[in-house]
């Protein structure tokens, strides 16, 4: 197929009635005309019904271990700012944003977002003893 496209393994859930069935179908077994990994991925995106040979089915990400670790050690640190009312968010594949002074700021690592809360004394003592 030269329009084909293979997608990262996805994370399928059937709805059967009332019960659900998790399927992870690995790379190398799925293939997507473009058109269709297109129209499923914008829909996924819109929030939209998504179905599959006429069953719903919804679309996660199925992240790797140490990716799952990473966005793990976020953690407390969200829940912290979330507190503050400073709108955190966990971005692909770890990092984290937050609102501070009307700006959106965006860490890869915990070492960079340390440097940063030393130029800020409002945000060093909302965070300290997590960094």
């Amino acid at each position: 197929m030269s329009n084909a496209y293979t997608c990262s393994p996805l994370a399928f859930s059937y709805t059967h009635t009332h019960t659900h069935t998790h399927i992870t179908l690995p790379t190398s077994k799925i293939t997507f005309e473009v058109s269709d990994k297109e129209r499923i991925l914008k829909a996924a995106r819109e929030k939209q019904n998504v179905t599959y040979k006429g069953t719903p089915i919804r679309i996660s990400a199925d992240f790797s271990t140490e990716t799952l670790q990473a966005r793990r050690e976020w953690q407390e640190i969200f829940k912290v700012l979330k507190g503050k009312n400073m709108q955190p968010r966990i971005l692909y594949p770890a990092r984290i944003s937050f609102k501070i002074e009307g700006e959106i700021k965006i860490f890869p690592n915990k070492q960079k977002l340390k440097e940063y809360s030393n130029t800020k004394p409002r945000l060093k003592e909302i965070l300290k003893g997590l960094l």
